[in-house]
């Protein structure tokens, strides 16, 4: 099954006041931890869709095999960086598993649980012992559907009103995303608490 991945890190970061994609984590950045993540799991294209502070994060992140879109809508919500990205995602690709730039929580592990479990649906997510979460996966039949979303949550729409979704079962919590500087620290704390067991 040939699968790209899209990663929304188009985010402005309103909340925050500055780039979270750029905040350090582990020795990087929050995004370039996505970007391995999604590295490792070895899907057949990555495409990044990048917004607020794209040319500062072009010149931090590591985006080598790649393919960058610019959303210069990024501020009318996350739907306008589905509907960039799955213009650039690959015409044999039978379907996408949609990340989020800003959470490094997300294993190899679950993005291959995922597609073990989600392919042959049209829907996907993740259902993590505390609730449903990122990745999603899209069959390819969906992207129309996809491209005519607007707004921030749209996607949940589709997992909830979906006929034909995969809950696939994801040991743990819902990893933690980043829109605040609590967030953040949060997120720090997660990741100390991992290193010291």
């Amino acid at each position: 099954m040939t699968v790209a991945a899209i990663v929304l890190a188009a985010g402005g970061s309103r909340r925050l006041g500055r780039p979270k994609q750029l905040l350090d984590y582990r020795g990087a950045t929050l995004l370039d931890a996505t970007l391995g993540t999604v590295r490792e799991a070895g899907l057949d294209q990555v495409v990044v869709a990048l917004g607020g502070a794209a040319d500062e994060i072009r010149a931090r992140v590591d985006l080598r095999a790649t393919d960058v879109v610019l959303n210069p809508d990024f501020g009318d919500g996350c739907a306008t960086s589905i509907r960039t990205a799955l213009a650039r995602v690959r015409e044999d690709a039978e379907g996408v598993v949609l990340l989020l730039g800003d959470q490094p929580g997300v294993t190899t592990a679950t993005i291959r649980a995922l597609l073990a479990g989600a392919g042959g649906h049209a829907v996907g997510v993740c259902a993590y012992d505390d609730g449903l979460g990122h990745p999603l996966w899209f069959d390819r039949g969906m992207f129309a559907t996809l491209t005519g979303l607007h707004g921030d949550k749209a996607v949940w729409k589709l997992v909830d009103a979906g006929e034909d979704v995969a809950r696939v079962a994801v040991a743990g919590p819902v990893p933690p995303d980043v829109d605040t500087w609590e967030d953040y620290q949060a997120l720090l704390g997660v990741a100390a608490s991992e290193v010291t067991r």
